[in-house]
């Protein structure tokens, strides 16, 4: 027992991230460098936006401040460390700096996909029964939704991150990836993985099917709604309020079904960090473009803000 104790908290790791292409990690630096920029950018610009302008204090934009938060949040739990390991050679991490790097990762990727079922549940309400928006969306009820999300995000990783926490490890151990990923822990423990990948499988199978089951039950529903209107001024107004919303389900939603359907085998595995680097720091990135380029109140809001800081100079 002092011997897998000293293994659990004594073991190294080490990233691997994308030190096979050596002639790339300055080029792999700079794009990553820059996506993570514009990430922090949009994100913390979003969150500000909808604080200071009154037209943007909604249920739909309170959802969205607070993805926001999420997806700033998660990808620089990654992103950081990821840029450090394409400049430094020693791409070493504890066992500890493991664990909160995943723990962290994990709450917020699944408060994210929870957040996204919630805010096509309050596209559903304010097509369906718009009479009724204002009243079924109230700001007690925005406040459990949200709250509940990260209650939920928190409470799946605490399982996973308990469960990983019994693990021993052997001295110095290779992840073949850029982040603390829990399938790579768990391929290199010395230990009988059987429970924690049981609950990995029911943790991610429980999230993915209830989160898509509440998001296509609510745009079955739009969608007939939508079809019934008479007015095709309408009918593009409602579409356009979802589009937004259904870019950012399909591309998030799209790209973990994709990388969970991969074969864990040695020749999927660039396929697998491609994939993961998409969701990681690609998605946080694309979702205030896909929503501030499609909103007006949000562009005004914007030029609003640059046109007084050009005038005050």
């Amino acid at each position: 027992m002092i011997l897998s104790g000293r293994n659990k908290s004594g073991a190294t790791f080490t990233l691997l991230g994308f030190s096979d292409y050596p002639e790339l990690q300055v080029p792999l630096f700079l794009i990553f460098l820059a996506i993570y920029s514009v990430t922090v950018i949009g994100n913390v610009g979003m969150i500000i936006v909808i604080k200071i302008n009154p037209k943007l204090h909604t249920p739909m934009y309170f959802f969205l401040s607070h993805l926001s938060f999420v997806d700033f949040c998660y990808s620089s739990i990654v992103a950081p460390k990821m840029l450090v390991n394409l400049v430094a050679k020693d791409r070493t991490i504890s066992f500890a700096e493991c664990v909160v790097q995943f723990f962290f990762f994990c709450t917020f990727v699944v408060t994210e996909s929870f957040l996204l079922a919630v805010m096509a549940y309050d596209r559903f309400v304010a097509i369906c029964n718009p009479l009724l928006y204002t009243v079924a969306m109230s700001q007690k009820l925005c406040a459990l939704l949200v709250v509940g999300s990260y209650a939920w995000g928190v409470t799946c990783s605490l399982i996973l991150t308990c469960s990983a926490l019994h693990l021993c490890f052997h001295g110095f151990n290779t992840i073949n990836h850029f982040f603390c990923e829990f399938s790579s822990l768990l391929a290199l423990s010395c230990s009988d993985t059987s429970i924690n990948q049981f609950l990995l499988f029911i943790s991610a199978t429980f999230n993915e099917i209830s989160t898509l089951l509440l998001i296509l039950m609510s745009y079955m529903f739009i969608v007939v709604t939508i079809l019934k209107m008479h007015s095709a001024s309408g009918r593009r107004k409602a579409f356009s309020t979802c589009a937004s919303h259904l870019t950012a389900i399909s591309i998030f939603h799209g790209t973990i079904l994709f990388l969970y359907c991969v074969p864990n085998s040695k020749n999927s595995r660039h396929t697998v960090k491609v994939a993961s680097v998409f969701y990681t720091v690609v998605i946080p990135m694309l979702n205030p473009l896909i929503y501030s380029l499609r909103n007006k109140d949000v562009k005004d809001t914007v030029t609003k803000i640059f046109d007084s800081k050009v005038f005050s100079y």
